[in-house]
């Protein structure tokens, strides 16, 4: 069976003196070095009895390290199961009770919490075996709990545990053949190619940032940047030197344009950058030109999720286009609408579709036929060029007076606004209906008031889609990847909605 293992192995068979990763530890890895490193840590996990079937736990921020480790678990045919470290122990507990990991690795030479995480474990979990992994590449932590591994899943190279709307985590199943494909199709999308530089701050416990970028890099043989964390300052910074593939959430590039106008730019500036691609929320038309005049270039949407390894359906345009669909579906996937459903929910189908839930078949047959439909749970429509164009999830539509309210909608009038950096709409039961909440970010020192607000949107949406509520706050619950967390917002602002 290919594994994804065998990417690197062909660059390291044809281009080993090539670099392939960066970080900010200073680490700066050619092929050869970065199979080296993934060698070591292999030899390691496999003196500690991890073989294929095995699910090994990675708990990091993106670094080199973090890499060569999930190479290391493809060779011996284990699973990874990548946990951002900036979660809370509880959190990863949840996860690790769940995946039963055989041995867990943090990285604790880029990241403190995984370094915390791994001071704590240590003390927690029986009959642990320690070591340290030391070289040019970083320093793992590593323990070994016991773990059962499961000889059907071997085709699996990646759990990645995902909450949805519903706040309980589920392993998404991602085998060699999803990982590879995906990462085939990113970087064929993006045209990547030897000479160029891509950022990677998109977490790679995402699979955005696992498979659109890391992967997809690996497969074009195109060296990777990688950041443990979103810092709008240092991002603005490095995408004028020499980045050129940038890949990113709405709510990164809405930061990095109120970054810019905080010191007086109107636009980026860069002499390299060539590809902007946006994810994970829809666009509206003024956003999307104005981030277009603030990059330079255009800026591709695309529609995916974990359960469909990142990629589904992208656009390919031209700067200006004033395209805001998702584009059509990429090569060798087919989407459909089920018209059944309110609204009219999104299928697709394809060697992208996960395996399934890890140890739970009764959520796996909810979202998977036997046909291979992938249910997505997210309403659309699809147009006469055969472009997707996503109007929100189908557990998110709000139904105000007997009408449906889109979020997305109410969303892009809110962030017309230019005081407004992102905006979230969800919907909240009163009195028999459902009515309309916005959250709304605003830079610290705002003077932009909820009136405001009131007014602005008068004249761009009908009055069952105008918000009953408005919060305004400098931050936002959000996911390591900037994307926000909706099914928190009334809980986090609860004092605020009596």
């Amino acid at each position: 069976m290919p594994s994804v293992h065998d990417l690197l192995a062909h660059q390291v068979a044809t281009r080993p003196d090539a670099l392939a990763l960066e970080d900010v530890t200073g680490a700066r890895l050619t092929y050869a070095q970065l199979s080296a490193a993934a060698d070591e840590i292999a030899e390691v996990l496999n003196g500690k009895g991890i073989g294929p079937g095995d699910r090994v736990m990675i708990v990091s921020e993106n670094c080199a390290a973090k890499v060569a480790a999930l190479f290391a678990i493809w060779r011996l045919g284990a699973i990874a199961v990548p946990i951002n470290a900036r979660q809370t122990a509880a959190e990863i507990a949840r996860v690790d009770a769940h995946a039963e990991p055989k041995a867990v690795f943090f990285t604790t030479q880029i990241s403190p919490d995984a370094e915390k995480h791994s001071a704590t474990a240590q003390k927690k979990v029986a009959d642990i075996d320690t070591g340290t992994i030391s070289g040019a590449y970083g320093t793992l932590s590593l323990h070994c709990p016991r773990g059962d591994s499961f000889p059907g899943d071997r085709d699996v190279a990646v759990l990645l545990y995902t909450t949805g709307t519903t706040g309980e985590p589920k392993g998404v199943m991602l085998t060699h053949a999803n990982v590879r494909f995906g990462g085939k199709t990113s970087a064929e999308l993006r045209g990547m190619h030897h000479n160029d530089l891509i950022y990677g701050v998109l977490p790679t416990t995402h699979v955005f940032g696992l498979c659109s970028v890391v992967v997809a890099a690996i497969h074009a043989g195109a060296p990777v940047r990688l950041v443990p964390r979103f810092v709008v300052a240092d991002v603005f910074d490095a995408l004028r030197d020499g980045i050129t593939l940038f890949s990113a959430v709405p709510q990164m590039h809405a930061l990095l344009m109120a970054h810019a106008k905080a010191l007086g730019d109107t636009a980026l500036g860069s002499k390299t950058l060539r590809y902007v691609s946006s994810g994970a929320a829809p666009l509206d038309p003024t956003w999307k030109r104005e981030a277009e005049a603030f990059y330079g270039v255009a800026i591709q949407n695309g529609y995916g999720m974990t359960e469909s390894t990142a990629g589904t359906a992208a656009t390919r345009n031209q700067i200006g286009d004033p395209d805001t669909s998702v584009g059509p579906a990429l090569p060798g996937i087919e989407i459909a609408i089920d018209e059944a459903v309110p609204g009219g929910e999104v299928l697709t189908r394809g060697p992208h579709v996960m395996k399934g839930y890890f140890r739970n078949p009764g959520e796996t047959a909810k979202v998977l036929d036997d046909h291979g439909w992938l249910r997505t749970g997210d309403l659309g429509q699809i147009d006469a060029e055969g472009k997707l164009h996503i109007l929100g999830r189908a557990k998110e539509l709000i139904i105000h007076g007997g009408f449906n309210v889109f979020p997305p909608e109410v969303e892009a009038a809110l962030n017309d606004h230019p005081g407004v950096v992102q905006a979230a709409v969800v919907g909240r039961s009163k009195d028999g209906d459902e009515e309309v909440l916005a959250f709304v970010q605003v830079p610290d020192g705002s003077v932009l008031t909820e009136r405001e607000l009131r007014d602005f949107v008068r004249d761009r949406l009908a009055g069952y889609k105008r918000p009953a509520r408005y919060v305004l706050a400098s931050h936002l619950p959000a996911a390591p990847t900037g994307k926000v967390l909706k099914h928190r917002l009334i809980e986090t602002f609860a004092d605020q909605l009596t």
